[in-house]
């Protein structure tokens, strides 16, 4: 990978020089727009982290339902496919800093039914966000409270109360600032490097039996711990729940100071994090439990089960109810920008004229788009309804993070696929990050890290709409249901006499 400086160092210092306030950036394709560019890498950094951070607390409890004693192999596996994401999202950034993160690049590399396909798997994965991560909240807190663990209904109640306050909160227009996002990544990495640091200890420390290597070796490979081949890559699938921030840090690409320059930094600063964090997180889980312990009574809060299993009362007395508070804040965070989320790319892709105007409708008095919050915060509402009716929460759990990874690994699809078509297609469009390991094929560059990311990300998708039917089922009902809306929006669009994009 390179960076290309497109500025001369004069250059460089005037636009740095300026107030936030007053910033007026030239965009790689040369049109000059306003744009409030006002954040840098530790913003950047921090919200990217903040979601895929967030995902721990719930995604190896997910992994190990059917990975077992594999999960941290299933981790590792798809945190790879997470590097050749991160850095196709880097490159697509970089030639279009704007909000839309996949959906703009698709709409840029093909057509603008290109870039609704991607834009409305993209509010699928928005709105799993919201359920899953509100749906994980409440266990957590049942460290103070114990019922909001040990009763399903009354958990999914509280969850499905959090989605409507946070509803009620975004249709007022109270956002979340860059240094609340700052502030709670660096006490996540903080809580979670101490987390592995003790475990390690504990795991070399030949006086701790529950923590050691040969505990670690046995709940990993002993008999019954070792999932069945199916199981694994099944495993590997659901592992890719846990790398899905990288869009957030795309989508904010277009309020970023030298958006080439800070947005792959931030990228790369993420992998490494993420990679060495949950490698660590899951190594020491199963030292401390049995896989099946870890996928049945701490399946929603598995890092709350490693606080709980350490040796010494008095780790424990600070660790219990410092993972219990700090979980649930980092979810509930998660859970509101997934709410955001849905605003800006449903508002987005109304301006696009891809969905009907109703949804990028701005509330008189407060300036939001309110109906696109309603509508899709009642859809994660009515994805969270089955735990008020149903026995096995577990399952529930694993369905979530099935389909949650269904909208997750199209959006990626999608943008590795468009990082090669601008290749193909727009071979001397400006690139001020460009990836390395290409191969020349008619004269055109193509990025390998792009190709395989697309080829595994393909592969992962198929072994889930193949084994989860309630993925396959919810997930193409609701692409198909997006394209029905989107076709019956253009023909009556064409029938009024309405240019629509994309059409000549």
């Amino acid at each position: 990978m390179r960076f290309k400086k497109h500025t001369d160092q004069n250059q460089l210092k005037e636009i740095r020089s300026r107030k936030p306030g007053d910033r007026s950036v030239r965009r790689p394709r040369g049109a000059a727009r306003r744009l409030q560019r006002v954040l840098g890498v530790a913003a950047l950094y921090s919200a990217g982290y903040g979601n895929v951070g967030s995902s721990i607390y719930y995604a190896l409890g997910i992994v190990a339902l059917v990975a077992l004693g594999a999960t941290p192999i299933a981790l590792f596996a798809a945190g790879i496919l997470f590097v050749f994401t991160a850095l196709s999202y880097s490159e697509g950034a970089t030639i279009y800093p704007e909000a839309g993160g996949s959906a703009s690049f698709a709409r840029h590399a093909f057509n603008e039914h290109v870039g609704f396909a991607a834009g409305w798997v993209l509010l699928l994965s928005y709105i799993v966000t919201i359920s899953i991560s509100a749906f994980t909240i409440s266990p957590y807190l049942g460290y103070f409270w114990e019922p909001l663990k040990a009763n399903p209904w009354i958990g999914t109640l509280f969850s499905i109360g959090i989605v409507v306050f946070l509803m009620g909160i975004n249709i007022l227009g109270v956002k979340e600032t860059a240094f609340i996002n700052i502030g709670a990544a660096v006490l996540d990495v903080t809580v979670q490097s101490l987390l592995v640091i003790i475990g390690v200890v504990l795991i070399l420390n030949p006086g701790v039996v529950a923590f050691s290597v040969s505990q670690l070796v046995e709940n990993m490979f002993g008999e019954g711990h070792w999932p069945t081949t199916t199981n694994l890559v099944f495993g590997i699938a659901l592992a890719a729940l846990a790398y899905t921030g990288v869009e957030t840090v795309s989508q904010m690409s277009e309020e970023t100071r030298l958006p080439q320059i800070r947005v792959p930094r931030a990228m790369i600063m993420m992998m490494f994090t993420v990679l060495i964090m949950f490698s660590g997180i899951s190594i020491v889980g199963l030292s401390a439990m049995t896989p099946e312990t870890l996928a049945t009574e701490w399946a929603r809060d598995p890092v709350a089960g490693i606080a709980n299993a350490f040796p010494y009362e008095v780790i424990r007395g600070i660790f219990e109810p410092l993972v219990a508070v700090l979980a649930a804040s980092i979810l509930l965070i998660a859970t509101n920008a997934g709410l955001m989320g849905i605003s800006r790319l449903a508002f987005s892709m109304g301006v696009y004229q891809q969905l009907p105007s109703a949804f990028h409708k701005v509330h008189p008095r407060f300036r939001t788009p309110y109906i696109s919050i309603i509508i899709f915060s009642g859809v994660a509402i009515l994805i969270l309804i089955p735990g008020l009716f149903r026995g096995d929460i577990n399952e529930i759990f694993g369905n979530l993070g099935g389909l949650y990874t269904f909208g997750s690994l199209l959006a990626f699809a999608f943008a590795h696929a468009s990082i090669i078509a601008l290749r193909i297609r727009k071979p001397d469009l400006e690139r001020p990050f460009k990836l390395w390991g290409n191969i020349k094929i008619k004269g055109r560059e193509i990025p390998i890290t792009a190709v395989i990311g697309l080829i595994a990300t393909i592969a992962i998708w198929t072994v889930i709409i193949v084994i989860q039917d309630y993925s396959r089922w919810v997930g193409f009902g609701w692409m198909a249901a997006g394209l029905a809306g989107y076709l019956i929006l253009r023909w009556r669009k064409r029938a009024s006499g309405e240019s629509m994009p994309g059409e000549t």
